[in-house]
């Protein structure tokens, strides 16, 4: 599970979807939320859209591995996709906060790799948020104010990245990706490999 966190408007979706569209083997985790669809925004590719009772359920039931509430909406990880996704061999992405980011620590610290992408500068990330247009005002206010907070959170992940270059950016986490898969721990087989190989010596 490879998680990438960051404030709002530091580029983790655009790093993101670049790793998606390069990389072999690895899944995009899809989140609930219980917030409205922005536009061009679509349900069960983007996230999935449910109600806040729906919501609740999950919860009570054990459906969700992490969950957290940001500016007065809920977001999840369903747990059955990820768990299905991983036990057929392949990587999930995630991005999430380091409130969830916490959460999966907790249960599932040995299969997780941390990424914390930090901004250029805050008057970079300002422009993103402002540029983006995306949200009203006082929302870009509420953003700002909480990056600071996010921010605070850097040293809890394994490897934390500075998004002042895109295409750097992009290579650091590929190759991050890349040696984490060739931890020992992580290749499946390679114990009958090296058995096999003794026996023939």
């Amino acid at each position: 599970m490879l998680v990438l966190s960051s404030p709002s408007g530091a580029g983790k979706t655009t790093l993101s979807r670049r790793l998606l569209s390069t990389e072999q083997n690895i899944e995009m985790s899809v989140s609930v939320t219980t917030r409205k669809p922005r536009s061009g925004e679509v349900d069960g590719k983007d996230y999935y859209f449910i109600s806040a009772d729906k919501f609740q359920e999950m919860v009570q039931n054990e459906q969700l591995l992490e969950w957290a509430e940001v500016f007065g909406n809920h977001y999840g990880t369903p747990r059955g996709p990820v768990e299905m996704t991983l036990a057929e061999g392949s990587d999930v992405l995630f991005d999430i906060d380091w409130q969830g980011t916490q959460q999966l620590h907790q249960r599932a610290r040995d299969d997780l790799v941390r990424v914390f992408i930090l901004p250029p500068s805050a008057e970079h990330l300002r422009q993103r948020l402002i540029s983006r247009a995306q949200d009203p005002v006082e929302v870009v206010a509420k953003r700002m104010a909480k990056a600071s907070d996010e921010i605070s959170h850097w040293a809890e992940y394994d490897y934390v990245l500075i998004n002042d270059d895109l295409e750097r950016c992009s290579e650091e986490i590929f190759a991050i990706l890349r040696s984490e898969r060739l931890k020992r721990a992580r290749r499946t087989g390679l114990s009958n490999f090296v058995r096999s190989m003794r026996a023939d010596l």
